[in-house]
């Protein structure tokens, strides 16, 4: 059966109440299952909590007292959201994307992060509740990364998914823009070794598909992280991973960053938009399984609806400079800025939280 298919047969399940739809055989997946929890107990688990980045980026834009005031960003999901496996605040995803946001719409940012290590899709509605329960306005913007530990702990993929949009369609009656990170590649995890580590991927990126067709239906958009860091993972593992060769490095956390802002910013109206697709990007406009399919086999490929059935595929990657060096930079900016934004912005960018040094924009080459 076709990715595509399958995706679609998982998200209606989702949709109208079916529970027991695997992704592949039973067999196999217990399998993958066993040879993640080898590779867990093989690597090891005993990494300091995730520091807390929560706090206002890009002050230098103005205080939370001057109108319109900070663009409020919560970020949920599990540890790759939190940022397990760095030591600084300004190495999270969070802060990154929080960093990059401000230097992009010119404007600070309230930052909220509420991710979890080890979180499964069911615990996105106490995630939620946090974000919206209480005084507080809402966010204007959501991030949301999850799937990985479903798959790991053998959770249905269409109890995953209807737990996912349950949380969306939460986030966005409440008036907040939402960007998913689909599942990642479980294939590109150094102790799984062939076969398991093609049905590994086989079975990530069946979940990474169905999650797009979700939550495309209730206005929020996706980016495929997929193999994000399979390329330069293979050509530096030590580099791309963090020391317990599961978690990304800082170096890994950029990557999956500069692949999600271009999508962040896009969703509050603050990236250049073009009416025309770039084909030499591979960016099309497909029925909805098939680009949930063709972005699930290309990492940091966004999908948003556009007519009935039709998504677009956007590829809004950054390209890397040659020889630029983001772990070097993440540690004296505290964040990454797309495609030259930062840059240009006037002040020279954003800053962390008290006491962070001010992002200076990096350049880059193409949208």
């Amino acid at each position: 059966m076709s990715r595509a298919r399958t995706a679609r047969r998982i998200a209606a399940g989702a949709a109208y109440g079916g529970g027991g739809l695997g992704l592949v055989g039973a067999a196999a997946v217990g399998l993958v299952v066993a040879e993640m929890q080898f590779a867990k107990r093989t690597v090891g688990t005993g990494l300091p909590d995730p520091p807390r980045a929560d706090g206002l980026y890009g002050s230098e834009f103005g205080g939370p007292e001057l109108s319109p005031g900070p663009l409020r960003f919560g970020v949920l999901g599990d540890s790759t959201a939190a940022g397990l496996g760095v030591r600084r605040a300004r190495q999270t995803p969070g802060a990154l994307l929080a960093s990059g946001l401000a230097a992009v719409a010119e404007r600070p940012v309230e930052l909220r992060n509420v991710a979890l290590s080890g979180a499964m899709s069911d615990d996105l509605d106490r995630q939620t509740g946090l974000l919206l329960d209480g005084d507080a306005p809402p966010p204007d913007v959501c991030v949301i990364m999850i799937g990985a530990n479903d798959v790991t702990r053998r959770m249905p993929p269409t109890q995953s998914v209807r737990l996912l949009t349950a949380a969306v369609r939460r986030l966005r009656l409440a008036g907040s823009e939402v960007v998913v990170g689909t599942c990642p590649d479980l294939g590109t995890i150094e102790p799984v070794y062939q076969p398991l580590r093609w049905l590994a991927r086989r079975v990530s990126r069946q979940l990474a598909a169905a999650q797009t067709i979700g939550v495309l239906a209730l206005g929020a958009r996706t980016v495929s992280i997929g193999d994000l860091m399979g390329t330069e993972f293979a050509a530096n593992p030590r580099e791309m991973f963090g020391p317990d060769s599961y978690h990304p490095s800082a170096e890994g956390y950029a990557t999956a960053a500069m692949a999600i802002l271009p999508t962040l910013c896009a969703a509050l109206g603050v990236w250049p938009e073009s009416d025309r697709l770039d084909v030499s990007r591979n960016e099309d406009m497909l029925p909805l399984a098939k680009a949930a399919s063709a972005a699930a086999g290309q990492a940091g490929t966004e999908v948003t609806g556009a007519r009935g059935a039709w998504a677009l595929l956007k590829y809004r990657r950054r390209r890397r400079v040659p020889g630029e060096d983001l772990t070097g930079q993440a540690e004296q900016t505290g964040g990454a800025a797309p495609n030259g934004a930062a840059t240009g912005a006037g002040n020279g960018g954003a800053t962390g939280p008290a006491g962070s040094p001010r992002a200076t924009g990096v350049t880059s080459q193409g949208q």
